[in-house]
C-alpha cells in the first residue's frame, strides 16, 4: 500500500513476518520493527495498544512485567514503613526511602549538588554540558529540561493555566502569578522615588 508524502498514515507490510523497515512517509521516520511501528503509531492516533489490564483498577500495560510491577502497588509488597507509600519494586522503595533519610548519594562533579536518584543527576548535568535535547517543533529553541519546553510551548499555544484567585488575570507561568499577587494584591510598596521618598507597588 503506497501512501502520499505528507500523509499521517503509516505504511505496513502485513503479508509476511520477515524483518524489514517500516516507513512513516510524512516525516520519513524509519522504524525497524513492526512493534516499534505500533508504538510510534500510538503517538499519533492514541489508539489503545495495551493488552494487560489490572483487575483491581482500570490501568493497562503493554507487557506482563509492567502489570506485575504495578500489582505490587496493590499488594503492599514494597511498602515504606515511614509513611505507608507502596512502591513498584525494591529499587523504587530504596529510592523513596531517601526522602525520609535525606540521603543523596549522587553528586555532581562540577558544582557538588547532590541528588537522591541518578536520573535527576543526569538531567542536572545538562546544565553544565550545554546539552539541550528538548527541541521546540515550532521554532528553533531548545531546552535542557522537559519542563522548560512545556512552559515555552505556551508562547505558541497562548495557554495561561495560572489564574489569580483575587481577580480575573491569567498567566502562563506560576512565577508571574506570584509576582502579580505580591504587587497587585498586597499593600507592599517596595519601590521608592529617589527624589521624594514616595513608595510605589511597581
Amino acid at each position: 500500500m503506497n501512501i502520499e508524502a505528507g500523509s499521517n498514515d503509516i505504511t505496513e507490510h502485513p503479508r509476511d513476518d520477515k524483518p524489514r523497515t517500516y516507513v512513516r512517509t510524512a516525516r520519513d521516520k524509519r522504524l525497524t520493527t513492526k512493534r516499534n511501528l505500533k508504538f510510534h503509531k500510538h503517538r499519533h492516533t492514541r489508539e489503545k495498544l495495551y493488552s494487560y489490564s489490572c483487575p483491581q483498577c482500570e490501568k493497562s500495560f503493554n507487557s506482563q512485567h509492567g502489570l506485575q510491577q504495578h500489582a505490587n502497588l496493590h499488594s503492599s509488597k514494597y511498602k515504606c514503613t515511614e509513611c505507608g507509600k507502596c512502591c513498584q519494586s525494591n529499587q523504587a522503595l530504596t529510592e523513596h526511602r531517601r526522602i525520609h533519610s535525606g540521603d543523596k548519594p549522587f553528586e555532581c562533579t562540577v558544582c557538588s549538588k547532590r541528588f537522591t536518584i541518578s536520573g535527576n543527576l543526569d538531567k542536572h548535568r545538562r546544565i553544565h554540558s550545554g546539552e539541550k535535547p528538548y527541541k521546540c517543533k515550532l521554532c528553533d529553541k531548545a531546552f535542557s529540561q522537559p519542563g522548560d519546553l512545556n512552559t515555552h510551548m505556551r508562547v505558541h499555544t497562548g495557554d495561561k493555566p495560572y489564574k489569580c484567585s483575587l481577580c480575573d488575570k491569567t498567566f502562563s507561568q506560576s512565577s508571574n502569578l506570584h509576582t502579580h499577587k505580591r504587587h497587585a494584591h498586597s499593600n507592599r510598596r517596595p519601590y521608592d522615588c529617589r527624589y521624594c521618598g514616595k513608595l510605589f507597588k511597581g
